[in-house]
């Protein structure tokens, strides 16, 4: 059952339009990631699902209900700021028993509820301190269990992990995600961190200049990418220009640059078209170990960058083109140097043909 249904939802700004004409549903007790560049779309989206925004044009249905003039009170969500927006005069205890206290709840029902999940979240040693004594992760915390204590079935995360550090952040994803399943939310966070939204969801959910581009678990938004912006914006790729010369029933010959040759397992082009060839990094080989008998090519190490564990190559081939490889330490065979000639090489059916974009292949990937 869809517990939250947008029907071409539209908000412009001015000339500016942040949404244009959405559609998506969100199932009970899903977590979904809304991902994308800055200026998708992404936080208008969302604001716009709590009630803080109104759209100029679509409907907005929550629980099979139109919600388009209910106030963010009415709605059963409750909205998560990046900031976290605490009381800064409350303490810890304050800030997550204000929505029960309001509600009139009795007394005992507010301290058994405030006390129950300050010990989910692991802050009930902390219950007495105010939000300026208190860690960025542990502030993130508070608001979590703030949002938890309203009641609301439906939690909104806007970036809610932008301002931690990177160890926090890695350290947080998986408490977030356990947080709303153990709790039964519906949950949307947005996210501009693909990593993070391909570690948590159920559903990625990828928005660019106001429109879905691509949605689906993340093992499809991954492995089935359905533009070369998704396949650049999630995991990043070689994208390399040609034309289709050959189409057999084991696949295609594509001419590159220089008369260099292609081969990819894709039947679906026609012979003279042009297209995008894209090969993930980590599908990219070096060296002369189990060379396969196409999709060859020598070329000159130009740099080598140390990324934890991997190590990432950039490679400048004979005829002009520079791709990049990415191998885990645990796979190099041997530390390979820059302005050292190598091969590179890849398998047909590591390649993902697209479609010569309209507006020319730099704009069609650039993250904006």
């Amino acid at each position: 059952m869809s517990v939250i249904h947008l029907v071409d939802v539209t908000k412009k700004y001015g000339e500016i339009t942040a949404l244009d004409h959405l559609n998506l549903s969100i199932e009970d007790k899903e977590y979904v990631c809304v991902l994308g560049p800055t200026g998708a779309g992404k936080t208008t989206l969302l604001r716009i699902i709590a009630g803080l925004l109104e759209p100029d044009e679509g409907e907005i249905n929550i629980a099979g209900r139109l919600v388009n003039e209910l106030p963010p009170e009415e709605r059963n969500a409750v909205y998560m700021f990046q900031q976290f927006a605490l009381f800064p005069h409350m303490n810890v205890w304050q800030n997550v028993s204000f929505s029960p206290v309001i509600k009139d709840y009795h007394e005992n029902r507010v301290k058994r509820l405030t006390l129950e999940i300050l010990e989910m979240v692991k802050l009930a040693d902390r219950r007495d301190a105010f939000p300026h004594e208190l860690s960025g992760g542990m502030q993130q915390r508070v608001a979590l269990a703030r949002g938890i204590a309203s009641g609301a079935r439906i939690l909104l995360l806007d970036e809610p992990l932008g301002a931690l550090d990177a160890r926090l952040r890695v350290d947080l994803r998986a408490q977030l995600r356990k947080l709303a399943e153990d709790q039964g939310l519906t949950t949307i966070h947005v996210t501009h961190d693909q990593e993070e939204a391909l570690m948590i969801a159920d559903r990625v959910v990828v928005i660019r200049k106001g429109r879905i581009e691509q949605m689906g678990t993340p093992h499809e938004i991954y492995t089935s990418p359905q533009s070369a912006f998704i396949m650049s914006f999630i995991g990043g790729a070689n994208f390399i220009e040609g034309n289709v010369i050959r189409v057999e029933d084991s696949g295609s010959i594509i001419e590159i640059r220089g008369s260099h040759k292609i081969h990819v397992s894709d039947i679906s082009r026609t012979v003279g078209e042009k297209i995008v060839v894209a090969i993930r990094l980590e599908d990219i080989s070096i060296g002369m170990v189990d060379v396969p008998e196409s999709n060859n090519f020598s070329g000159m190490i130009e740099s080598t960058m140390f990324i934890g564990s991997s190590i990432e190559y950039v490679i400048k081939l004979d005829n002009g083109i520079t791709v990049s490889s990415k191998k885990l330490i645990s796979d190099a065979y041997k530390s390979q140097k820059s302005n050292e000639p190598i091969v590179v090489s890849f398998l047909p059916e590591t390649c993902y043909v697209f479609e010569y974009p309209k507006i020319g292949l730099l704009k069609e990937i650039e993250a904006i």
